[in-house]
């Protein structure tokens, strides 16, 4: 159950970062920010998908 919701804040997390994206350039802190907590997301999925 838990990878579920994990999946879908990755998935929601993704598109803010895409939107963000297009409105911010890519080396604006909000958009490093939002990327790198995607990133610890993403690490903490593979991690509990062992």
């Amino acid at each position: 159950m838990w990878n579920h919701q994990l999946l879908r804040l990755i998935e929601d997390m993704r598109k803010e970062l895409n939107q963000l994206g297009k409105r911010k350039p890519l080396t604006d802190p909000e958009v490093i920010s939002l990327s790198q907590r995607l990133d610890e997301l993403l690490n903490e999925y593979h991690l509990t998908a062992k």
